[in-house]
């Protein structure tokens, strides 16, 4: 296996992907900050550096996301879905150069135990904020041209590792509204035997909408979060 911290020269590129990904290139291309989230990171340069990598492979029922279910014993977003990654280190380089894009290697290798080299990146998100966590996350968009088995590495930080099909992302009965004791409401998905919400849940509705794969839900549709989520 070859780590992410072994590749020297992490790029971007857009060849040989399948044809049907076409839309998210082209959304990722076009796509502004506030069309992603009314949450952008703050002005004076505070909050602290991460990424998350959106990994798009092709499962027996076609194209998929890779998410992990992160441990109930962690302090920040405890149990909940998510795409792989984490707070930048000093070894991944440049926060404004291709840091964002070792990290988000770096921390799906550590918490999935996927393959880095049989993963082409191909886009990358405007940086978003997490004002909860103070996280500044760059989106960071991958091909998993050729799959690695992947799991749980650490019991600590991650439940589970699974793939969702893009098809029961973008079915209506698995669509949502989650309303927050603090009033917030925001899309979510229900796959998998898990509740998609927040962060995780904002990207993916947002990349289905500029992507033109969304189908019309029933937004009045309402699923209440536990006031210690």
């Amino acid at each position: 296996m070859t780590r992410a911290s072994d590749i020297q020269d992490v790029t971007l590129s857009k060849e040989g992907l399948p044809d049907w990904l076409d839309p998210v290139v082209r959304a990722v291309e076009t796509v502004e900050p506030l069309q992603l989230s009314r949450f952008l990171p703050p002005r004076d340069g505070t909050g602290r550096q991460s990424a998350v990598l959106i990994l798009f492979g092709e499962g027996v029922r076609g194209p998929e996301l890779l998410l992990m279910e992160r441990a109930s014993s962690l302090r920040s977003h405890a149990g909940q879905p998510s795409f792989p990654g984490g707070a930048l280190d000093p070894e991944d380089g440049d926060p404004e150069g291709d840091g964002p894009l070792r990290a988000a290697l770096r921390e799906a290798e550590e918490e999935t135990g996927l393959d880095p080299s049989g993963v082409q990146l191909f886009g990358v998100l405007p940086k978003l904020y997490i004002p909860v966590s103070r996280f500044v996350v760059t989106p960071v968009l991958g091909w998993w041209r050729e799959p690695s088995p992947v799991g749980v590495v650490d019991p600590n930080e991650t439940a589970r590792v699974f793939t969702v099909p893009v098809a029961d992302l973008t079915d209506p009965a698995h669509r949502a509204t989650t309303v927050h004791p603090s009033g917030h409401r925001g899309p979510a998905f229900l796959v998998e035997s898990a509740l998609v919400w927040g962060f995780t849940a904002g990207l993916i509705d947002r990349l289905l909408h500029y992507a033109g794969w969304e189908l019309p839900w029933d937004r009045d549709k309402q699923v209440p979060l536990d006031w210690r989520s």
